[in-house]
């Protein structure tokens, strides 16, 4: 065991070498972490309306400026942060709860049951995502909770085709041939066997899944579906800063640039996380 955990971390720490991106990546992360659990100690508030200071210039009072309000928009983007991460993470929950187990059960269980998983995942995934979720969020009360899930609950399928082929692979091993050969229950099987040999690929996938969600978010808020004012989020910001781009170019940089920054990083951490999940995956 000691063995085996000296060579992870030592496939661990070549990978920081390999790939010098990740520590700015991590660290980039972890600061916007912070900064979204933290920003109620802004000594401004994010909704307060101040129409005699608006569209000031960053500066030492309003260090990102003010918006077309004369609200302070630091402010406005920590708080905006902690809605889209909020969101990032909340959906990414539910859609790797519903792949992991549709594709698990599909996998496991094979002929009718999968043929109809597939088909069923097939329709779904034939229609763009955007419409399917531009059209579903249009019958919901705009909102947090609504654009958590439709996320959550229209993009779990590249997931369950990830750990449909995962299990597919494992159930034809040999400990998974032998607990069914001594009559073990299904369940016992998948929790034990199928569901730790599955890890990797939805350790990633959930990593993914998160930019993913944040993406999806910015983009419905972008175009008014998402979340609504007074709460903000980095898209709903990208949404009211196009029709002042001519004059405060800034309130459209700022929340564009920590939307790229956030997705990146998170695309980059996931890879850290398969190092830790399946040492085996590591490249030399």
């Amino acid at each position: 065991m000691a063995s085996v955990e000296n060579r992870q971390l030592q496939q661990f720490r070549g990978e920081f070498r390999r790939n010098r991106s990740l520590v700015p990546a991590a660290a980039f992360l972890l600061f916007v972490l912070l900064i979204s659990v933290f920003s109620f100690l802004s000594p401004y508030d994010p909704d307060t309306i101040d129409v005699t200071r608006r569209f000031e210039q960053p500066s030492g009072d309003h260090w990102f400026g003010t918006d077309d309000l004369g609200r302070d928009y630091l402010t406005r983007i920590l708080y905006g942060g902690r809605i889209s991460l909020l969101v990032g993470v909340v959906a990414m929950l539910i859609s790797t709860a519903i792949g992991v187990t549709v594709g698990i059960i599909s996998g496991y269980a094979g002929g009718v049951v999968d043929n109809l998983l597939m088909r069923f995942i097939d329709i779904l995934s034939s229609i763009p995502w955007m419409i399917l979720v531009t059209v579903i969020s249009i019958y919901l009360k705009p909102g947090l909770e609504a654009i958590i899930l439709v996320i959550g609950l229209f993009t779990w399928m590249s997931i369950a085709r990830l750990v449909r082929a995962e299990t597919l692979s494992i159930k034809e091993r040999e400990y998974v041939l032998y607990a069914r050969a001594i009559h073990q229950k299904p369940l016992r099987i998948i929790l034990r066997h199928i569901l730790p040999g599955a890890l990797p690929t939805i350790v990633v996938a959930a990593t993914t899944g998160i930019a993913n969600a944040i993406m999806i978010e910015s983009s419905l808020s972008f175009l008014g579906l998402g979340v609504q004012q007074p709460v903000s989020s980095w898209g709903s910001m990208l949404n009211r800063a196009q029709a002042v781009l001519g004059r405060a170019p800034y309130m459209a940089i700022i929340p564009g640039l920590m939307i790229i920054l956030t997705v990146y990083s998170f695309n980059t951490i996931g890879s850290v996380f398969r190092i830790l999940a399946e040492p085996r995956s590591y490249r030399r």
